[in-house]
């Protein structure tokens, strides 16, 4: 192996380490020049190598941090009464439970008085509009108010994908039904400048319709 293969891998390394992903074109642009033999060479080590030292690195900061990671039910979590200070969830469980009211209850019993649960899901206007990133995702082809769960099957007919519908009042309503305070509820607006298009999102659509709601709820004192 000559030293371009060995420059080769010590980017691939480097650049995926810092980049955290995108791994195919990360290695694409690193051995793009080399010979045929030294460019297998160098995508085999310098892929194991980044993902090697990625583990090594994720161990090392989960020991410094001392975060353990419990994997449980969003409807019955294991963890004792009145014992967390703060909670939060992006984008999680919230709407992918059928009972989201018994979910808020369980969050609710483990907080300690003064604690706060802050969620953040896609914003329930958008539930009205398609997915789709030009004129016609900013045109309503459903009921706002129709909560018939979004359901994926594969070919047998077993749910693979299912979400969950509440109305801005729904969620409100669960959230202090819950026992907690809605101290917040913050709906982004779409950054100036941003001209990215991801997934159904766009700046035409971004600028009309929100994206996102997060929900700031207080356990009283």
């Amino acid at each position: 192996m000559d030293f371009g293969a060995l420059v080769a891998i010590g980017k691939i390394i480097a650049f995926d380490l810092i980049l955290s992903g995108d791994n195919a074109v990360v290695i694409g642009m690193a051995a793009n020049r080399l010979s045929p033999e030294n460019r297998r060479r160098a995508i085999i080590i310098g892929g194991a190598g980044a993902v090697i030292l990625r583990i090594i690195f994720t161990a090392l900061v989960s020991l410094l941090l001392d975060v353990p990671l419990l994997q449980a039910d969003a409807g019955a979590i294991p963890i004792a009464d009145e014992t967390v200070d703060l909670a939060c969830s992006a984008f999680g469980a919230i709407p992918f439970v059928a009972d989201s009211a018994l979910l808020l209850r369980e969050v609710f019993r483990v907080l300690r008085p003064g604690g706060r649960f802050a969620f953040s899901v896609s914003h329930p206007v958008r539930w009205a509009f398609p997915d789709d990133p030009g004129p016609g995702g900013v045109t309503a082809t459903s009921s706002y108010f129709d909560r018939t769960p979004y359901v994926e099957s594969d070919d047998d007919g077993r749910a693979t994908y299912v979400e969950h519908h509440r109305t801005l009042g729904d969620r409100i309503r669960e959230i202090v039904a819950a026992g907690f305070a809605l101290t917040d509820l913050v709906e982004p607006e779409w950054p100036a400048g941003h001209e990215r298009i991801w997934g159904g999102w766009s700046p035409l659509r971004g600028r009309l319709i929100p994206g996102t709601a997060i929900f700031v709820c207080d356990k009283p004192a």
